[in-house]
Parts: structure tokens; C-alpha cells; sequence
């Protein structure tokens, strides 16, 4: 639908102040609307369609919708009162797929409207960035109930910071006013920042192939744990749909784990490189992947290497990006060191995010310590860093 939006006929520039009102505030609504209609129509059509595949008959349509309003505002930060406590865990890859479409919305609405100055973007964008944030909070408050309350104002704050992060970044980019911005800062920012973004990815697909691994090492434990919850085929693949969906969760807990902290499933379960303690654990197919005994097994120490691995591509996308004037191999190594602290800082906010609870008690915090981890990834990605970017500076220069 935004790909759709963004293809209309374009208006007429009137350039700056000439500009009418109604034509940027109207279809930075649409925009922002048909980001929040897609989605939820999407999240509820797949929960119906594996509903189907219940003999016994599943959740109602009303019921499908529901339990997609509520993934929609558990994605963008949110909260539910449950019977067993607080629920505070955001399905990371929604989260994204949220963040897309709101990318795409602005830069769509920057395309069509023909906005280049930096006041059209940031009202633009403003409209978009308010309209999401409003449609995300009268959810939450139309989905309260008695038996799931749902906090609106740590909805309303996470909605509102994915939105200007999604939103400032397309429209940034699209308006080109973010590489205006980028280009006022000092030399080497540009291979600092690609540097930090090439190392997280990498430390991110490292850790999500650890997650596969542990799964397909334990291929038969996720079965039986899978078949054990019934509900046919539609709990198979519901089941299937939510561990896809809280991937991205996964690899961050196992960056925590890889750069030394560990981390938790509920209190009495703590995976480590310097141990493992198991205790009970929510019955979900995902956590298969958890150790079966007390001894640590071989891929939490193959792990290790993951942040070592990340600042190697740090820094070797710092030298590889640096231009002739950036420096010779002492300043890349500086800026490749400062990659690597970027990376760790990254790394701790992404290990925050992904982390929550699952109730009170034993099931209070699940996730990676973010601040032990940021300061573990920062340390280790930052001399390797260094190093890669020093070399690869060093071999550019002849």
C-alpha cells in the first residue's frame, strides 16, 4: 500500500512557504495510515489463516484480531497485565517489519510531495511520526481489558521512538538532508558509522546461525516440546510463526552469552560461558535451544569469537571506506577503535531492547545484562577493531 501511495501523481513545488498546508499534512496521514492498516490487516490475516488449521476450531476472528492488535503493541515497546504479571517482550522482526514500513512511508511521502528543505521534512515527517503514534495508543486502549491491561504510556514512548527513528531515517535519506548532515561532521565519521553498522550486522547473522545450530542440535526436543502443546497443525505453525518472530530476541540473548554475561530465561535460568544453571522455563518450542544439562556445551565457547569476528569487519569496512585525506593506518586504527566502542554501545541497546519479562517472580527478567554486555562487546570489538582497520589501511595506502 505505501509502494502504491508513493507512485501517485506528484503535485505541483511551490516551492518553501508557498506550500499549502493541506498538501503535505493529508498525505503524510495516508502515508503514515496505510503503514498501520497493512500491518495489522496482514498480522491478522495470517493469525486467522493458521486458525483454520485447527479441526476443533481455533480463536474466533475477533479473537485473531485481538491477540495481532496485541503483538502489534508488545512490538512497538509495549505492555500487558497478565494474570501472571507484567508481559514486556517485544517480537523483535515485527518490530522491524514496523520500522520498514515506516521508513518507506516517508520516503514515499518525501517523493510525492517533492519535500528538499529541512523544514518540509521535519513537518512532514512530524505528521507521520504523530498519526502512528496516535493510531498505536488508541489500540492499546481499545485492546484494555480486565484479563490484559495494557500500559499505555510505555506504549505511546516506544511507539513514538521507533517512529522517529524509522521515520527521520527515510526521510532523511530520501530528501538527501541526512547526507547534508552527515557531511558536516568531522573526516571519518562516514567510516566510523559504516564500520559500527557492518560489525552489528555481522555479530547479529553470527549469533542467529549459533541459534540455529542449538535448534537443529536439539531438532528432536522442539518436536516433542511442539507436539506436547496440541492445537494440530494451527499450534504447530502459530508456534513456528512466534519463534520466527522472536529470532532477533534470541541472537541478542546470545550475544550477551558470546561476549561473556550470559543471560537469563526467568531467574533460575542462566546460560554462561563460565556455567549453566537451568530452572523451569515457559513450554515454547524456541527454547529447545536452551542446554539440556549443566555442562556448557560446545557452541557457547565457539561463540566467543563472534565479537572479535565483528570488530574485524568493523575495522575493515573503517579502512576500506576512508578516503585519502582521512588519515594514514594510526588514524584508522583510532577510528576503527571508536567503531568498536560504537559497536559495543549498539550491541547493549539492541541486547536492552530485545530483553523483557514474562510475568512476575521467576519469570521477571529474561535477556542479556545491556550494560555488562555493551561494555564486554565494546572492549573486544574495539581492539580487534583497531587492528583490522589499521592493516586494511595500511595494505590501501601501498
Amino acid at each position: 500500500m505505501v509502494s502504491l501511495l508513493s507512485r501517485l501523481p506528484r503535485g505541483g513545488r511551490d516551492g518553501g512557504s508557498g506550500r499549502r498546508p493541506g498538501q503535505l499534512v493529508w498525505p503524510a496521514i495516508a502515508f503514515s495510515l496505510a503503514v498501520s492498516a497493512a500491518g495489522l490487516a496482514g498480522l491478522g490475516l495470517a493469525l486467522a489463516v493458521v486458525q483454520t488449521l485447527d479441526p476443533e476450531g481455533g480463536l474466533t476472528t475477533g479473537e485473531s484480531a485481538a491477540l495481532a492488535g496485541r503483538l502489534w503493541v508488545l512490538a512497538h515497546g509495549g505492555e500487558l497485565e497478565l494474570g501472571a504479571g507484567p508481559l514486556v517482550l517485544a517480537p523483535l522482526l515485527l518490530t522491524l517489519g514496523i520500522g520498514w514500513g515506516l521508513s518507506r512511508a516517508a520516503r514515499g511521502l518525501v517523493r510525492v510531495r517533492e519535500l528538499h528543505t529541512v523544514g518540509e521534512v521535519v513537518r512532514g515527517a512530524a505528521v507521520v511520526v504523530a498519526v502512528h503514534v496516535l493510531l498505536t495508543v488508541a489500540l492499546a486502549v481499545a485492546l484494555d481489558a480486565p484479563d490484559a491491561r495494557t500500559g499505555v504510556l510505555r506504549t505511546a514512548a516506544g511507539s513514538a521512538l521507533l517512529a522517529l527513528a524509522a521515520v527521520g531515517w527515510g526521510a532523511g535519506r530520501e530528501s538527501g538532508v541526512l547526507d547534508e548532515w552527515l557531511d558536516r561532521l568531522p573526516l571519518g565519521a562516514r567510516p566510523l558509522l559504516r564500520g559500527a553498522l557492518a560489525g552489528l550486522l555481522s555479530a547479529l547473522a553470527l549469533c542467529a546461525a549459533v541459534v540455529a545450530v542449538a535448534l537443529v542440535a536439539d531438532a528432536h526436543g522442539y518436536a516433542t516440546l511442539s507436539r506436547s502443546l496440541g492445537g494440530a497443525g494451527a499450534g504447530a505453525l502459530g508456534l513456528l510463526g512466534l519463534a520466527v518472530l522472536l529470532l532477533p530476541n534470541a541472537a541478542a540473548a546470545v550475544l550477551g552469552l558470546a561476549a561473556g554475561p550470559g543471560f537469563l530465561v526467568g531467574t533460575g535460568t542462566l546460560v554462561s560461558v563460565h556455567g549453566v544453571t537451568l530452572g523451569s522455563v515457559p513450554a515454547l518450542p524456541l527454547l529447545a535451544a536452551l542446554p539440556d544439562t549443566q555442562a556448557v556445551p560446545l557452541i557457547a565457547f565457539v561463540s566467543q569469537a563472534i565479537p572479535a569476528l565483528a570488530g574485524l569487519v568493523a575495522g575493515a569496512t573503517v579502512g576500506r571506506w576512508m578516503r585519502d585525506g582521512d588519515g594514514g593506518s594510526v588514524v584508522a586504527g583510532l577510528t576503527g577503535l571508536l567503531s568498536g566502542v560504537l559497536l559495543g554501545v549498539a550491541g547493549g541497546v539492541l541486547v536492552w531492547v530485545a530483553g523483557g519479562s514474562l510475568g512476575d517472580g521467576a519469570m521477571s527478567r529474561v535477556g542479556a545484562p545491556a550494560i555488562a554486555t555493551a561494555i564486554a562487546v565494546a572492549a573486544q570489538s574495539g581492539i580487534a577493531a583497531a587492528l583490522a582497520a589499521s592493516v586494511t589501511r595500511w595494505r590501501s595506502l601501498g
